[in-house]
């Protein structure tokens, strides 16, 4: 998995109908010895890590079942917690709004022959979006090996090696 990818994806036929594949995940899930937990329902699995070995940047593994002719689609998403993701998604978009609303103004005020000096806020906000990066690489970096025991139990459970695109 790259690193520069920043949810994994994948897509899998399998010749298990949807009941047959959530009932198997509950079993897997149910087992005493399991090392990972999640919920399965309907058309939906979601695989997480044990409580007791989550942190902040563990990762989940999000799956989608759709039942066609004579086979099972499953497409998944590996990525961040949902309260991982929020933090992230509103740090960017509140710093691009700032550089957006400065570059107007600022910019605007160049244009009109205004001193400027909201401008020289740009370059810290462009920092602060290349930092948001690399803290999330990171994290991705420490939530590398949880996601690959995902990867390994959510194969288990279907039975299929999953290739990551």
């Amino acid at each position: 998995m790259s690193s520069f990818r920043v949810r994994p994806r994948f897509t899998i036929y399998s010749p298990k109908s949807v009941e047959e594949i959530i009932r198997e995940t509950r079993e897997y899930l149910s087992a005493p010895d399991a090392e990972i937990k999640g919920l399965a329902m309907q058309d939906h699995i979601t695989l997480r890590i044990l409580s007791k070995d989550r942190h902040f940047w563990s990762p989940q593994v999000s799956v989608i079942l759709f039942s066609e002719k004579d086979e099972t689609k499953l497409m998944g998403t590996y990525g961040p917690m949902p309260n991982v993701w929020v933090i992230f998604a509103f740090g960017y978009l509140a710093l691009f709004t700032l550089l957006i609303f400065i570059s107007i103004v600022g910019f605007s005020q160049m244009s009109l022959g205004i001193e400027s000096n909201i401008l020289w806020s740009l370059p810290f906000l462009a920092g602060g979006i290349i930092l948001l990066y690399i803290i999330s690489q990171f994290g991705q970096k420490l939530g590398a090996a949880q996601m690959f025991t995902l990867h390994h139990h959510l194969e288990k459970i279907t039975g299929q090696k999953i290739p990551i695109h």
